[in-house]
């Protein structure tokens, strides 16, 4: 009876210590499968994230070319807007040059009118405005820097024809009667000392009998030409 009580122990101790072992087994089977399973997904997680590293590279890069492409556009942009302001305002000046335009802005504006007083027996003719006289003060005034002028209040240009005949002044075709103002329209710091200056045109007005005055503008209007104002 006791020794099938002691092979019966010790088969139940065989048993147990098998039990264990398979145990043992399946458990480390398990953690190892576990292990594998994480490898892969790491492993499969990092590849993904290489790829999209890569992907993010070559969109960055595409949208630096593109923004370079964008940046070159707006230069080319600006260039050719800043041509288009500069031919513009060329336009513009050509315009106002030629009297097409109308033209506002400070300047001067010269009065000249026949003499008050004539001696007995003088020559009539040498005590009046002739074109001769307005041509000096036009030709002063271009000269200086003005921009537009008008003889009372009628644009001229570089090629307006002026002619006197008898009391009136004949400009472009249109007459006027004396007395003639002339207004123009520039920088009154540098057509007044012009006008005034020594052995200039105010001397000559004088010599020949001519009332002069000179006066500064702030607000002179000019028109554009007869024949585009119509």
């Amino acid at each position: 009876m006791k020794g099938k009580t002691v092979i019966l122990s010790l088969a139940m101790l065989i048993l147990g210590i098998m039990i264990s072992y398979s145990y043992q087994f399946a458990r480390e089977k398990n953690k190892q499968a576990e292990t594998s399973e994480l490898w892969r997904e790491e492993y499969s997680l990092r590849n993904e994230l290489i790829s999209q590293e890569k992907q993010n590279k070559e969109l960055e890069k595409e949208l630096n070319e593109k923004k370079s492409k964008v940046q070159a556009a707006e230069e080319k942009l600006k260039s050719e807007k800043k041509v288009y302001y500069n031919l513009l305002e060329d336009v513009e000046k050509y315009r106002m040059y030629v009297g097409e335009i109308g033209v506002k802005g400070k300047g001067v504006q010269v009065t000249l009118e026949d003499a008050s007083y004539i001696p007995e027996g003088e020559n009539v003719n040498n005590y009046i405005v002739h074109e001769s006289h307005l041509f000096h003060v036009i030709n002063e005034m271009l000269i200086s820097g003005a921009e537009a002028i008008a003889i009372n209040g009628q644009r001229i240009t570089h090629q307006s024809y002026i002619r006197c005949n008898g009391p009136v002044v004949t400009v472009d075709g249109h007459q006027h009667p004396a007395p003639f103002t002339i207004t123009a329209i520039g920088d009154p710091d540098v057509l007044i000392p012009a006008l005034n200056i020594s052995g200039g045109v105010l001397d000559q007005l004088n010599q020949d009998h001519v009332t002069f005055n000179l006066e500064e503008k702030d607000n002179i209007k000019i028109e554009p030409l007869l024949e585009n104002a119509e």
